[in-house]
């Protein structure tokens, strides 16, 4: 196996960056994750403690939990980072000026020869690297959600982004026993630019009255294969979450990601998916 980065900075321990600091952290590297305030901090291992036991339950750890979990710490600040980390992955929620704040945080606490990345589904990684003293080192590391066990890791390429700095994350992607697809930066990039129309029109066919939820994502479970319907993964992945995005990539790229106004209702109403109970399934 490719061997991955020893020392690992996650900025944001929710679901995704638990999951991303779960995978590193299995993998052999030391990992420290930076939430906003100590109670926000302590969630976040133990999100990442219960990943871990979870996949030991499924057959698909071969290390004590106990043991893996030892390599892992939270904090509060990106300057609790070692100087010397080689890889800094922000994983806060979508938006831009979060994001671009947290990244130029962990640029100055770390050295110059750390990768940033970002885990960003749809913006932009030019834009966001742009405030970089180094954009040559930046990039975008796009995990899928639950990450432990997606086998992908969408790398995009910004404008500026180095050769050597590509080299390195390939290399460590495929040290997690993941795949990388490598793209350019384009709004939604490949897959939350499929991924997302393919949602925005099953929405639309619930919308009409075409056939009920269930009956939409078993015609494409069955019928295509998808491991899972697009209503369903809307689910999982939040109706909050895939609003802004849709929001983003109808102002980028025109009309065909117009948010139904289902999925602007359901979000009003405070039906986000599984993380909330309810979306276009019941998930109590």
């Amino acid at each position: 196996m490719t061997a991955v980065p020893e020392k690992v900075g996650v900025i944001g321990g929710g679901r995704m960056g638990a999951g991303i600091a779960q995978v590193f952290a299995t993998a052999g590297a030391e990992v420290i994750v930076v939430e906003g305030d100590a109670g926000a901090a302590d969630a976040a291992a133990e999100r990442v403690g219960t990943g871990l036991r979870r996949a030991a339950e499924r057959g698909k750890l071969d290390t004590d939990p106990a043991e893996v979990l030892t390599r892992v710490r939270v904090g509060t600040d990106p300057t609790e980072f070692p100087s010397d980390v080689d890889l800094v992955v922000e994983a806060v929620p979508e938006r831009a000026d979060l994001k671009v704040e947290v990244l130029a945080a962990a640029e100055s606490a770390v050295s110059g020869q750390t990768v940033l990345a970002t885990n960003t589904s749809s913006l932009s990684v030019t834009e966001l690297g742009a405030g970089l003293k180094d954009p040559g080192r930046f990039l975008g590391m796009h995990f899928f959600n639950p990450v432990p066990p997606s086998k992908l890791v969408e790398v995009v390429l910004a404008a500026e982004t180095s050769a050597e700095t590509r080299r390195r994350v390939l290399g460590w992607v495929r040290g997690l026993d993941k795949t990388e697809v490598v793209v350019r930066d384009s709004p939604g990039f490949a897959t939350s630019r499929l991924g997302v129309l393919l949602g925005l029109e099953a929405i639309r066919m619930l919308e009409e009255g075409v056939a009920d939820a269930e009956s939409i994502d078993n015609a494409m479970e069955l019928g295509y294969r998808h491991p899972m319907g697009p209503l369903r993964s809307t689910d999982l992945v939040g109706l909050d979450v895939r609003l802004a995005i849709a929001e983003y990539l109808h102002g980028t790229l025109g009309d065909r990601f117009a948010p139904p106004q289902l999925l602007r209702d359901k979000v009003a109403r405070g039906e986000l998916g599984r993380k909330t109970g309810r979306g276009f399934h019941d998930w109590d």
